[in-house]
């Protein structure tokens, strides 16, 4: 094979970027931990030059992968820049450039500031909600550009970590990649999800003075289900519906599939049905991770 047919290495380049205390620094921190090179806190002008170090410092031609956080703590934040520069690297055909936008709701944001007495890059000496106001406008333009935005609002650091290694696993190869849940609706919805389906039609296991205390992992809670008339027909239609959509996503490019399924309680009937679709795309060959948002770890 000559040099000339030698396929150039695609440098992976993630941007970390959003809202301060949504989740930003930790997220850098996960990954990093699953082979990305971490930089916080760079200016915007200089990127395309540790881009050209990146390519050069690629003797082996290997994949490099960069996660580079930039905010409103940078040094000349401007978002007319970064848009300049975003320009500049997607017109190039050896990188992928993708950004990625952590936020969280006003409440969330400014408890967290008062948690840690920290205080908001931005606000100075003056109120924390001051200093979220004027973020949220200089990060307008930047957010309208993302690839990928996760409100962390309801999330800890283990949801943080097991969402981003799903999302960008570096060896997680090119399959669609596919996570389960299930919640309670009176908890909200899943704010990640692709696909939500609600299955409180079926009869409640919650009222079932022997089940009630158990969770749809539990072999009497799934027989119970699926004893239920309405079960069959429905899992059936479901069941068809999700796999026929996947190689849809597939071929569109999507690279990772959210399916979210809810109850009342978030303990019966949504478990069981998440873990019965998981067994049964683990069973053609489908990655999947499954997570139970209120089960007690």
């Amino acid at each position: 094979m000559t040099e000339k047919n030698l396929k150039k290495p695609i440098l992976n380049v993630l941007l970390i970027t959003g809202m301060s205390g949504a989740g930003k620094s930790t997220a850098l921190s996960v990954l990093e931990d699953i082979d990305y090179e971490a930089i916080d806190n760079l200016p915007i002008n200089l990127l395309p030059n540790l881009i050209e170090l990146a390519m050069k410092n690629d003797p082996d031609h290997l994949n490099p992968a960069l996660a580079i956080g930039i905010d409103a703590r940078t040094r000349n934040f401007q978002s007319e820049n970064i848009t300049k520069v975003l320009e500049q690297l997607r017109g190039q055909e050896n990188i992928s450039v993708k950004i990625l936008y952590f936020d969280s709701s006003d409440e969330v944001l400014a408890a967290r500031f008062t948690e840690t007495r920290r205080r908001h890059p931005l606000a100075k000496n003056r109120p924390v909600n001051d200093g979220i106001v004027l973020e949220r406008q200089m990060m307008t333009v930047v957010k309208s550009q993302s690839d990928y935005i996760f409100d962390t609002s309801e999330f800890n650091i283990h949801d943080l970590r097991r969402v981003l290694s799903q999302h960008f696993e570096r060896t997680q190869g090119d399959g669609l990649n596919i996570s389960i849940s299930s919640f309670a609706y009176p908890k909200g919805l899943p704010r990640d999800a692709d696909l939500v389906f609600d299955v409180r039609f079926l009869r409640n296991p919650h009222y079932d003075d022997a089940l009630k205390a158990k969770t749809g992992r539990d072999e009497a809670v799934g027989e119970y289900i699926m004893n239920d008339p309405v079960f069959n027909r429905n899992w059936e239609k479901i069941s068809s519906l999700i796999i026929s959509l996947l190689p849809e996503y597939k071929k569109e490019g999507k690279s990772y599939l959210t399916i979210a399924f809810g109850c009342t309680g978030g303990q019966h009937r949504s478990v069981y049905i998440a873990e019965k679709l998981g067994q049964t795309l683990r069973d053609i060959n489908f990655k999947v991770n499954i997570h139970h948002r209120e089960l007690t770890l």
